[in-house]
């Protein structure tokens, strides 16, 4: 019989979807702190190209002061170099907008600091857009890492669908991969005694279940906001 250890889980608090959603960055963030003055936004040269000049709007229309680093790879040496930076800067929130990298690195920095996390995704790719796990560069390999869940999600699904096909794909097969995810925690209970959340398992299975079952669909753009709510809920089935 498996044991019952204390389990903690931190959610996200506040998830939107939907199209244009990222003109609304600056009242989501009042909406979960209104005291906050100062933000920090992470992303690639690509992304702050591609989404920079709304995202400013969207701060600077709800007055919050706001300083842009661009981060070139998800690797130690960028986490630490802008994480000195960061800390004299104070702010209340830390934004990832991106892809797998540059929300990563904005989730470690945020959870290395103390500091809440906002992840912005531009890319339907993997579930980590809401998950408490990053992929970090070793010197050989990347790690996957253990840091905190985003506070808050904002997902365009605009945005989103304007990635490559490439990126959408690989987030299906994130979320057809938790099937085997299941089996092998399931394995790792009966062998291993260890813990296993029922709750979660199911999440994540429905989450792939989605996917499998709208398959012939998912090539159409329309339908992003399946892939994204299925990676959301993947996500938060990887934070109970």
């Amino acid at each position: 019989m498996t044991s019952n250890p204390n389990h903690l889980m931190e959610l996200p608090r506040k998830i939107l979807i939907g199209n244009d959603v990222i003109h609304q960055l600056g009242s989501f963030i009042r909406d979960l702190n209104d005291k906050a003055t100062i933000v920090i936004v992470i992303s690639g040269n690509t992304v702050k190209t591609r989404v920079g000049e709304e995202c400013v709007e969207a701060l600077d229309g709800s007055f919050l002061k706001h300083k842009w680093i661009e981060t070139p790879n998800a690797s130690m040496n960028d986490i630490n170099s802008s994480q000195s930076m960061i800390k004299k800067e104070q702010p209340n929130f830390i934004v990832g907008v991106g892809g797998g990298r540059s929300v990563d690195v904005a989730k470690m920095i945020s959870f290395n600091l103390n500091i809440p996390f906002i992840s912005v995704p531009t890319s339907a790719s993997h579930d980590g857009i809401s998950s408490p796990f990053v992929s970090i560069k070793g010197r050989d390999k990347p790690y996957s890492l253990k840091a905190h869940a985003p506070l808050g999600v904002i997902a365009d699904t605009k945005l989103i669908s304007e990635a490559p096909y490439r990126l959408q794909a690989s987030g299906c097969g994130d979320l057809i991969g938790k099937v085997t995810a299941v089996k092998d925690w399931e394995l790792a209970r009966d062998d291993n005694n260890e813990y296993f959340g029922s709750y979660a398992a199911n999440l994540a299975n429905m989450s792939a279940k989605i996917i499998i079952e709208n398959s012939s669909k998912l090539r159409d753009r329309a339908h992003i906001r399946t892939i994204v709510e299925a990676l959301i809920s993947a996500g938060v089935a990887s934070c109970i």
